[in-house]
């Protein structure tokens, strides 16, 4: 994400980046969705089809929760079904910024083959207003896992917001803003080993940008990194990229440079810890990643850019990248955007780049691209999973893809026109909600009623049964079906009127009962 274009601004909602027509209203002309003949040449496997944005197939509807519209995903196995030792669960922030796709925004939790298990809209951040919810993911606090996300305004490709954290049962536990005068970026919140707070952040600053082509009383918009402790808000350390990189490393060009528009010619996009426990950090317009001594802020080394302290092997240079994580003492995932505009390269990549910090040079290990030539122009993330899949999201394009370790597309997700995720995780993730099951009765024209059941946010649950009675505190066992989904629709030969629904897991054990409902003709 970058403020220095307003076509790239345009681009954030993903709603145009679905077919070479859309592309084209978008400004992006030169791009060619591939043929779908011609991309089945490389593996076979080309991205899911689209949904279209209506009520059929765009948006999901549910009798027992009415307030629930996500938009509708769509999930594609390529040559295998999923299999049992993969993460079970897809972490999502589905949004539709600025431009508005099918569905309302908000926080996702998908199976394996594109089912709800959690949704949670944007109720008070509407996109029509720049305003959202987007880096949902599992991480663990006080050890226990949690969900994680910022909320807030974005601005120009940043945000001005705070990070939350909930609990196992969707209740927030803890809210962390940032400290000496800025508010947390929308771009990283990762909770450290020691239960402290990394944050992203921005800050403009009095700079000469003469150098760039602007006013020597120019203002730069500098990228910040606030370490904070979780319960008292206290800042425990500060970097700032003024401090250490000139605005002269950077590859945009300017824009703004003012008190009322500051130029962001470093854009921090991610924070992770190095295995020393040191600081890595991306900035997005220098196309370098940064080596940071977490007690002392001094930059330990640069990884790509104008200044690299490595040299870059064949195929190992990466533009305007996203999303950096260590992966074991000498290896780091990034999601490589390449860059729009300026392009760099033909198609966004995830890759491994090994690191030898003796002879200073970087290799790359491997790419993955998808056989469509995907080529997002902001956003996007690489997860290496522990048998050495990969999850890539595609950023502003409406897509995430599961490989092999030896790079063999076996899953595709996409959504729906008009949304996209910023970025996308595979997860395992157990949970109780904190509020009561759903039901909604419905007569059944062919004798009795037809009952619909949900959890929003429930991992365990198997069976529903159903209960019923003439009178609201008299209800009996009627009927029980397994889960089927997020709603679970169940037909007994009761005619009620007064229904309920109870949550079993896989040993019967009762886990929740939803308020007695009457039931509704129609």
């Amino acid at each position: 994400m970058n403020a220095h274009n307003l076509t790239r601004r345009q681009l954030l909602g993903g709603g145009t980046i679905i077919g070479a027509s859309g592309l084209t209203l978008a400004g992006l002309g030169g791009y060619a969705w591939p043929h779908p003949a011609a991309a089945a040449t490389t593996n076979g496997a080309v991205p899911a089809a689209a949904a279209t944005p209506d009520d059929a197939r765009g948006v999901l509807h549910f009798v027992s929760r009415p307030d629930l519209t996500p938009p509708a995903l769509t999930i594609a196995h390529h040559g295998r079904t999923a299999a049992t030792k993969e993460p079970p669960y897809f972490i999502l922030s589905p949004s539709g910024y600025p431009l508005i796709g099918p569905g309302t925004p908000g926080l996702m939790i998908l199976d394996r083959h594109g089912g709800i298990v959690w949704y949670s809209p944007n109720t008070g951040f509407p996109a029509s207003k720049g305003m959202g919810r987007v880096d949902l993911k599992v991480q663990s606090y006080q050890g226990k896992p949690v969900l994680t996300w910022w909320e807030g305004q974005i601005i120009k490709g940043t945000g001005e917001g705070r990070a939350i954290i909930a609990d196992t049962s969707y209740r927030t536990i803890a809210t962390v803003k940032g400290g000496d005068g800025v508010q947390v970026d929308l771009h990283e919140f990762v909770i450290s080993p020691q239960d402290t707070a990394l944050v992203t952040a921005v800050r403009p600053v009095a700079t000469d940008l003469s150098a760039v082509g602007g006013s020597k009383q120019g203002v730069a918009l500098a990228g910040v990194v606030q370490e904070i402790d979780i319960p008292s808000g206290r800042v425990l350390f500060e970097w700032n990229s003024l401090d250490h990189v000139p605005v002269t490393d950077t590859y945009v060009p300017l824009a703004g440079g003012t008190k009322a528009e500051p130029f962001d010619y470093f854009h921090v996009n991610a924070i992770s810890i190095a295995p020393d426990g040191n600081l890595l950090v991306s900035a997005r317009n220098t196309s370098t990643i940064y080596k940071i001594g977490r007690s002392t802020g001094q930059v330990a080394w640069q990884l790509g850019g104008k200044r690299s302290s490595f040299t870059m092997g064949p195929g190992a240079t990466f533009w305007f990248q996203h999303h950096v994580l260590p992966q074991g003492q000498n290896t780091l995932s990034i999601f490589d955007d390449g860059g729009a505009p300026p392009t760099k390269e033909p198609q966004s990549r995830a890759i491994l780049l090994n690191l030898d910090t003796g002879a200073m040079r970087a290799t790359l290990q491997r790419s993955y691209v998808h056989p469509a030539g995907l080529a997002a122009a902001n956003q996007g993330s690489m997860q290496v999973l522990a048998d050495g899949q990969v999850l890539v999201g595609w950023g502003n394009l409406p897509y995430f893809s599961q490989f092999t370790a030896d790079g063999t597309l076996i899953l595709d997700g996409q959504f729906p026109v008009g949304d996209q995720s910023y970025r996308a995780f595979t997860a395992a993730w157990t949970a109780d909600p904190a509020d009561q099951p759903a039901a909604a009765a419905r007569v059944n024209p062919a004798g009795g009623s037809v009952v619909y059941a949900s959890w929003n946010g429930a991992t365990e649950v198997k069976t529903w049964t159903v209960l019923a009675g003439k009178t609201a505190d008299a209800l009996a066992k009627v009927g029980a079906q397994q889960r089927s989904g997020f709603e679970t629709m169940v037909t007994v030969n009761s005619a009620g009127p007064f229904f309920a629904v109870t949550a079993q897991d896989a040993d019967g054990h009762v886990l929740g009962q939803s308020a007695t409902v009457q039931v509704a003709s129609g």
